[in-house]
């Protein structure tokens, strides 16, 4: 195969003593997928960074070379990218909901870069931009040229930056993270879009992804990086654990699989700790949540899981007392929350706390670690100072993150530490329950399989239940004793995960398994 992207002995740092890549090498051939996996820190994002030429002012490229058929990239100033991007490498990014422009109609930013390179003009735009949207799997696309970011889904505004990717026919795509957000079936979709327009185009793809899985089952060759260096290279076939990495086997062992559900153990339902009976919820003439029923007992985890819009969020927000519900009612302890008001409602909000999606943004980013932890504590007036001091360094310790890091502020800690924190602090008030939403959906595998089993550690010693609000079957099947699976605000089915992920009678559940990743032992070759 003939090689596109030549990358040789790169190295680049953030100053002294903060390097990023480290003597990295790798070639992608022309109509070749490459997938470069690692986690959080590995340096991938740096390296398509560098193949983009969108490296920040501080970084430097201390050695090496990066060649695009005859192009020396790293010799390319301004003007020479800006010749490059769009025409010859086309990016997609990882988050749509910022990464178009909310001011400007769809099809116009399809087109920008034909435009930006006199490509094509104002009366052939319209055709190019539905050409570029019909081409990326969008349905009725001359609506969706005209429509506004806003008035899509999460996974139509990332078609529509696929669309804006090929538009001008690029020779390679960098695609980062491109479906990290995105339920198991939209994921899918979008990936069969991607992964179809390379093909028929001859284009090669560089799929920058934290999920082993994806890349396994999408890429021609898996490239995975740790520290800035690639620790290991091999094509889907060659997965096997033997012969592999130690940290590459350990990928390969923390990769969640839906088949892990069928050998858990069936709970016990005695103690019914949350109970939701024909719960609605409405927006105008929306229906968010439609009539849903069920139980979460004390000391078990049940799962929500379910596309984008099905409603589980929403439900999770008026468990907690976000919202308030059209219809039904919410008991917790035998007490019904909906009626709580005053100190009732403070005592309620005490007993249910809440692990957020993104710790980064639950987090005063001027505020240091332990004084965070410490807030739950200080507002209900716990204790004393000194008493505060050290129920923080006893949930420092409880989630495994070392005492001294509780002076550090959320920007000097990685994703997976800063979910830890976000755990010692919902847990700081000794609730009963907690509302976990999508805990772990921005983490690399090895980091969630981590705070997986902090979760489960924490049920064990301290008796918690579990709402666990997810779009990852995977994980449910790693952590729920339960599982409701919702569609259009309703529950279709519910029941012990065993039952549901083993014998499942709705079709949207079948639909959702049989699009997530499985590397389990049947699924490998």
């Amino acid at each position: 195969m003939t090689a596109l992207l030549t990358v040789t002995s790169l190295s680049v740092d953030y100053g002294p003593d903060i390097p990023a890549l480290r003597g990295v090498s790798l070639t992608i051939g022309r109509g070749e997928t490459v997938a470069i996996v690692g986690e959080s820190g590995s340096g991938k994002t740096t390296l398509a960074r560098a193949v983009l030429g969108l490296l920040p002012p501080a970084a430097r490229t201390s050695e090496g070379e990066a060649t695009l058929g005859d192009t020396d990239l790293l010799a390319l100033d301004e003007a020479g990218w800006r010749s490059l991007r769009g025409t010859r490498i086309g990016y997609v990014p990882q988050d749509p909901g910022t990464s178009l422009n909310p001011t400007r109609r769809v099809g116009d930013q399809v087109t920008e870069s034909l435009r930006a390179h006199g490509a094509v003009r104002d009366p052939d735009a319209k055709r190019r931009a539905d050409e570029a949207l019909e081409a990326a799997g969008i349905p009725d696309a001359p609506r969706v040229a005209r429509a506004w970011p806003h008035e899509l889904s999460g996974g139509m505004r990332q078609r529509a930056l696929i669309a804006g990717a090929f538009v001008a026919g690029p020779e390679l795509i960098v695609a980062d993270e491109p479906t990290s957000a995105l339920d198991a079936t939209v994921q899918r979709r979008v990936l069969d879009h991607l992964g179809a327009l390379a093909r028929d185009r001859g284009t090669s793809l560089l799929l920058i992804t934290h999920d082993l899985a994806i890349a396994l089952q999408r890429a021609d060759r898996v490239i995975v990086m740790k520290a800035g260096e690639v620790v290991d290279a091999f094509a889907p076939s060659e997965r096997s654990r033997a012969g592999r990495a130690p940290y590459v086997a350990e990928l390969l062992d923390a990769v969640p699989s839906p088949r892990h559900a069928l050998t858990r153990p069936l709970p016990d339902r005695s103690d019914v700790l949350l109970s939701v009976r024909g719960l609605s919820k409405r927006f105008g003439r929306t229906v968010a949540v439609d009539d849903a029923s069920f139980d979460v007992v004390r000391g078990t985890t049940f799962a929500l899981v379910g596309e984008s819009g099905s409603g589980k969020t929403t439900l999770a927000r008026t468990v907690l007392g976000l919202a308030s519900p059209t219809a039904g009612e919410v008991r917790f302890d035998g007490v019904e929350t909906t009626a709580q008001r005053g100190e009732g409602l403070r005592e309620l909000r005490r007993r249910i706390q809440l692990v957020p999606q993104n710790p980064y943004s639950s987090f005063d980013p001027r505020i240091p670690i332990r004084r965070a932890i410490a807030e739950p504590l200080e507002v209900f007036r716990v204790g004393t100072r000194r008493e505060r001091s050290e129920r923080v360094d006893e949930l420092l310790e409880q989630v495994a993150l070392p005492r001294s890091f509780g002076g550090r502020r959320p920007g000097e800690l990685s994703g997976g530490q800063l979910q830890r924190a976000a755990i010692a602090r919902a847990i700081a008030l000794r609730p009963e329950l907690l509302v976990c939403d999508e805990p772990v959906s921005a983490l690399d595998v090895s980091v969630q399989a981590q705070i997986l089993d902090l979760l489960r550690t924490l049920q064990g010693d301290t008796g918690l239940a579990y709402l666990f609000i997810t779009h990852d079957l995977g994980v449910v099947a790693e952590i729920a004793d339960d599982v409701a699976v919702m569609g259009g605000g309703r529950i279709v089915e519910q029941g012990p995960i065993r039952r549901v992920f083993g014998q499942p009678n709705d079709p949207l559940t079948r639909d959702l398994l049989a699009a997530a990743p499985d590397l389990s032992p049947e699924k490998r070759s």
